[in-house]
């Protein structure tokens, strides 16, 4: 019996430090479940923008501003309505909401899960959005692989697939997998890249 004491003593004396490791993992866990409850409290207070029926255009979109420094956003995108009404929202891989813009005739909005602000234009809004001034009235055309009819337009040299238009050029020779490539070589360069998804792509 003497022999055993010593051991039961030892084992008795880890306990504490156990019961403070579990105490201290099921307050991490909460933490973070509260954490994660809260983003997605956030992201469902966005009302859903996209107006019933409307024709949707979704996929990837990759902005890159060379500016100093580089700044650079990619995000799933869904884009609806036209110039004059419509909506743009972007998310990220996990399916959470980025951000959201809508805008009607005197109206342009874009939310985030934690801020809401009105803006003049769209231009304006598309820069907040986007990081950069992107001619968004024009993105809903040049997604369909054709020029904005807002502004004049000349094809690319040597018949290569694309046009150029405000000074942006737009490269179309990947459009049938649903690529669109936009580049500004006005400084500082920006570089747009979007992948649709294959039920939004069709021929130019």
């Amino acid at each position: 019996m003497s022999g055993r004491r010593p051991l039961q003593g030892r084992t008795l004396a880890l306990r504490p430090s156990a019961n403070r490791q579990q105490g201290l993992a099921r307050r991490l866990a909460l933490g973070t479940a509260i954490a994660v409850l809260g983003l997605l409290s956030a992201c469902a207070s966005l009302t859903p923008p996209h107006a019933q029926d409307s024709q949707l255009l979704s996929g990837r979109l990759s902005v890159r501003v060379d500016s100093e420094p580089v700044r650079a956003l990619s995000a799933a995108f869904e884009l609806s309505g036209d110039a004059h009404a419509g909506a743009l929202v972007l998310s990220s891989p996990l399916g959470s909401t980025l951000a959201q813009a809508r805008w009607a005739p005197g109206e342009a909005v874009l939310e985030t899960p934690s801020t809401r602000a009105s803006y003049a234009d769209l231009d304006t809004l598309a820069e907040q959005a986007l990081g950069e001034r992107v001619p968004l009235a024009a993105l809903f055309d040049w997604l369909r692989g054709r020029p904005w009819s807002g502004a004049f337009s000349q094809g690319l040299p040597a018949g290569e697939p694309g046009f150029t238009q405000m000074g942006w050029r737009v490269g179309l020779a990947r459009y049938a997998e649903g690529w669109v490539e936009a580049r500004r070589d006005a400084p500082p360069v920006v570089t747009m890249r979007a992948r649709l998804d294959p039920a939004a792509a069709t021929a130019p």
